[in-house]
């Protein structure tokens, strides 16, 4: 058994705003093991880049605020440790690929420029051997060493996908926080650049959290899979477990809007409704008024996060034996 390098228990997040209270985490419970990918899956705005904010320790206060809740990072409570002990971890031992490469990017600074001033604020070395170990990082993601002093508006998309990822990965942090890390790339240089992450992470035994609503990119690059929906998890398990035994309403409605090039299928299944609004959420369960099984039941009670068997947990009543239905039907 693997010992857990991340544990998340019960986080809750909320955003005060004019409008009112945002719900955007909702007592949510993760396990990471070392050197482990978990592919954290759901629509936008169900609470998967403010988890891996509230890891991070980046919630802008205010307006939002971690009410309760723990994470524990390599043995430690990371919210009962000081802003400078956070800035020390942040980026050495915990980095985060944002969503976006042509933001996340300094434009006034060389490429090598920025990836040195990540590994010169934690490894303590000096101009020039940080720029020598910048330049290493970038012939790592198979950028050649004469374009290090280039700017960032002379690299395509996928090129400064990879320099964010040689920022992310300069100090060979334990854990990898990556958020939709292929979202603004075509389809040829996503599959580049999941395979570059794949393969840097089994080279430098790096524990890794992908954000992505999309299952594809989880199944090429993930162990464990965790379904989010308007803050919560609804069902978690390995990647068998997810792709070949789903059990949640939703996570079988994710898979029910996919097209299968092996069935001659001529319509497919998409989820009817939308997201619910998180300062308004629904009671019970958050799901229920999207759930083509949905009872009365699911209208008044909040279904508990049950392991159904060997960790493969699902939060529906169905499976704490309430509603009439006895299983979900799979998709077809």
């Amino acid at each position: 058994m693997k010992s857990n390098l991340l544990e998340i228990k019960d986080l809750l997040i909320k955003y005060h705003t004019d409008d009112g209270v945002v719900h955007a985490v909702n007592s949510v419970s993760l396990n990471l093991a070392e050197g482990e990918s978990l592919g954290l899956v759901g629509e936008t705005g169900a609470g998967k880049t403010t988890t891996a904010l509230g890891i991070m320790g980046l919630i802008d206060s205010p307006p939002g605020k971690i009410h309760s809740g723990e994470i524990f990072f390599n043995g430690g409570d990371l919210l009962k440790i000081s802003e400078e002990q956070y800035r020390e971890i942040r980026g050495e031992e915990i980095s985060m690929i944002f969503q976006d490469p042509m933001t996340a990017l300094n434009p006034v600074l060389t490429v090598v420029d920025q990836i040195a001033e990540v590994i010169s604020n934690h490894q303590n070395l000096g101009g020039s051997e940080a720029i020598d170990k910048a330049v290493e990082m970038l012939e790592l993601v198979r950028i050649p060493a004469e374009r290090a002093y280039e700017y960032p508006h002379q690299f395509s998309g996928g090129m400064k996908q990879r320099v964010v990822i040689a920022i992310a990965l300069a100090c060979r942090p334990k854990l990898l926080i990556a958020d939709e890390p292929t979202t603004a790339l075509d389809v040829t240089i996503q599959a580049q650049v999941l395979e570059l992450m794949k393969e840097l992470k089994d080279r430098l035994k790096t524990s890794m959290l992908l954000i992505t609503h999309d299952l594809g990119v989880v199944s090429e690059i993930c162990d464990k899979v965790a379904i989010m929906y308007a803050g919560e998890i609804v069902e978690y398990g390995s990647l068998e477990d997810i792709f070949n035994n789903p059990l949640h309403p939703y996570t079988n409605g994710l898979f029910g809007s996919l097209p299968d090039i092996d069935k001659e299928i001529e319509f497919l299944s998409p989820i009817e409704g939308l997201m619910p609004d998180p300062s308004n959420l629904p009671e019970g369960c958050k799901f229920n008024p999207r759930c083509k099984y949905s009872e009365d039941h699911c209208r008044k009670t909040l279904p508990q996060l049950k392991e159904n068997e060997g960790g493969h947990l699902v939060r529906c009543l169905i499976y704490e034996g309430l509603l009439s239905s006895k299983e979900v039907r799979k998709y077809e």
